[in-house]
C-alpha cells in the first residue's frame, strides 16, 4: 500500500547523462566542481600566507589522485557487504562514478600526497594545510550534491515540510512510496558551508597558524558528520550500536582537539613559515650574495695590491 505523497523536496529525474557516446554523470561533475572550488580557495589563501603562485596547483597534482583513491579505499572499508558480502560484487569497488567515497580516506591518503608535492618544492605542510581546510569544507558541500542526484544515503523518514522525495527505484528498506525523507546531503552541504565562514573567522580573529585551522576544521566537520550519520539508514557496519562513520568521527574529533590544544602550547610565538629550514628563496639569495660580494672584494683587493705595488716601484 503506497503512502500519500507529501509536499517536500522533489528529487532529480536523473544523474545521467549522454554526451554522444560518453555518459556523464552529475556525481563526477559536483566531484569535479568541488575540487576546482577547494583549488581556487587554496591558491588565494596559500599565496596570502606567502607561498609560491604556482604551488597549489603543483601540489594538487599529487594531492588529489591521491584523495580518490582514499576516499574510495575508505567507503568500500566502511560498507564491505556491497563488495564483498554474499550478493555483493568486488569488481564494483572500481566503480567510483556510481558514488561512495569516504572523506576521511580522502584526508589521510591525500595528505600524503599532498606531503610529497610539498617536499619537491621545499614548503612546509601545517601553512598549507591551513590555507587548504576552508576549501576542504566547500568542496564536500559541493560534493553532497551528487548524492542528491544519486538519490542516495538519506535520512530517516520525515513529516518536516523540507523531507526529501525519493523515487520507488532509490527506495531502501521496506519503506511505502510516497514517504519522506531526512535530506541528509543538504544538512551536510549546509553546515559545511556555514562552518567555513566558521573556519575563516576564527583563523583571523584568533591569529590560528602550525596547522590548528586544519585541526579545528577536522573538530567542525566531525562534529556534524556525528548528528548527520547518526539519521542516515543506508547499509553501513555497526560497531556497538553506532554506525561505523560515528565511532570514527568522535575518534577524530578528539584526536583533532588534543592536536589544537597541544600545537596552541607549543607553537604560541614560532614563526609560521611556508618553507621548510633552508629551502626559502631569501636563503639562497643571502648565500649567492655573500659568494658575490666575495668575489667582488677578492678582485677589488687585488686591483688595489697592484696600484700599491706599482706606485712603489
Amino acid at each position: 500500500m503506497s503512502a500519500p505523497v507529501l509536499a517536500g523536496i522533489p528529487s532529480p529525474s536523473q544523474g545521467e547523462w549522454s554526451l554522444g557516446p560518453v555518459p556523464v554523470r552529475a556525481y563526477a561533475i559536483f566531484i569535479l566542481l568541488g575540487i576546482v572550488a577547494a583549488w581556487w580557495i587554496l591558491d588565494r589563501r596559500y599565496t596570502a600566507k606567502g607561498g609560491p603562485k604556482d604551488a597549489a596547483l603543483d601540489v594538487a597534482f599529487w594531492m588529489v589522485p591521491f584523495g580518490i583513491v582514499g576516499a574510495r579505499i575508505y567507503h568500500v572499508f566502511s560498507s564491505p557487504d556491497a563488495y564483498f558480502g554474499p550478493d555483493g560484487d568486488p569488481v564494483r569497488a572500481l566503480y567510483i562514478w556510481q558514488g561512495g567515497l569516504g572523506i576521511w580516506g580522502a584526508v589521510a591518503l591525500g595528505a600524503v600526497g599532498a606531503w610529497i608535492g610539498l617536499r619537491r618544492r621545499g614548503l612546509r605542510m601545517a601553512p598549507f594545510a591551513d590555507a587548504l581546510a576552508p576549501g576542504l569544507l566547500v568542496a564536500q558541500a559541493i560534493g553532497r550534491l551528487g548524492n542528491y542526484f544519486n538519490q542516495e544515503l538519506y535520512g530517516r523518514p520525515t513529516t518536516l515540510p523540507w523531507g526529501l522525495q525519493i523515487d520507488d527505484a532509490h527506495l531502501v528498506g521496506d519503506f511505502a512510496s510516497g514517504t519522506l525523507f531526512h535530506p541528509t546531503f543538504l544538512y551536510e552541504l549546509v553546515w559545511n558551508l556555514a562552518m567555513a565562514v566558521v573556519l575563516v573567522w576564527a583563523a583571523k580573529r584568533f591569529q590560528l597558524r602550525h596547522g590548528r585551522v586544519f585541526w579545528l576544521y577536522v573538530m567542525l566537520y566531525t562534529a556534524g558528520r556525528v548528528w548527520i550519520e547518526y539519521l542516515r539508514i543506508d547499509d553501513a557496519e555497526i560497531v556497538l550500536g553506532l554506525r561505523l562513520n560515528v565511532w570514527t568521527s568522535l575518534l577524530i574529533f578528539l584526536v583533532a582537539l588534543v592536536a589544537f590544544v597541544l600545537i596552541g602550547r607549543r607553537t604560541k610565538d614560532v614563526p609560521d613559515s611556508v618553507w621548510l629550514p633552508g629551502r626559502a628563496p631569501a636563503d639562497d639569495d643571502a648565500v649567492t650574495g655573500t659568494d658575490d660580494v666575495s668575489s667582488d672584494d677578492v678582485r677589488k683587493a687585488e686591483d688595489e695590491g697592484l696600484g700599491s705595488g706599482a706606485g712603489e716601484g
